[in-house]
């Protein structure tokens, strides 16, 4: 007689179970079911790259990249489809990520390229970063006609 072998696992890795928190963790004013994905960022010949694992969706409906005052913003969706009978460990809804882009980050030259489920967005970084300064405080009348 063949044995059955369960093919799930008893209890889920700890990363998989850390991924839930973010939806069970809702704050007031907060978007429900909103989740999170896997980045890695890096500088790169002169580029700082944010590359995301977002696979199972379709880059030109499914994913916006924005950004604003330097954060950038990755947001997707993947549906999911309902089936009578069967098993998912997929996790589906809306997701979203949002990174600081680095000192001297040209917010104009961004580029994002979707590829075999990841997600690579680049910017070009100035040589040197803006340096901190001191203004010389100058002396004398105030006013309208100074």
């Amino acid at each position: 007689m063949a044995m059955r072998r369960e093919t799930r696992r008893p209890w889920p890795d700890i990363f998989d179970w850390a991924e839930g928190l973010p939806g069970m963790l809702s704050w007031p004013g907060r978007e429900s079911g909103n989740r999170s994905f896997r980045i890695e960022e890096f500088d790169e010949d002169g580029r700082y790259l944010i590359r995301a694992e977002i696979p199972g969706v379709d880059p030109t409906t499914d994913i916006s990249v924005q950004v604003e005052q330097g954060v950038l913003t990755i947001s997707a969706q993947r549906e999911e489809r309902r089936r009578e009978r069967g098993h998912s460990e997929f996790v589906y809804g809306k997701f979203s990520r949002s990174v600081g882009l680095p000192a001297g980050a040209d917010e104009s030259q961004l580029k994002a390229r979707y590829d075999n489920g990841i997600l690579e967005v680049s910017v070009p970084v100035g040589q040197a970063p803006p340096q901190a300064r001191t203004i010389p405080v100058e002396t004398g009348p105030t006013g309208p006609n100074s």
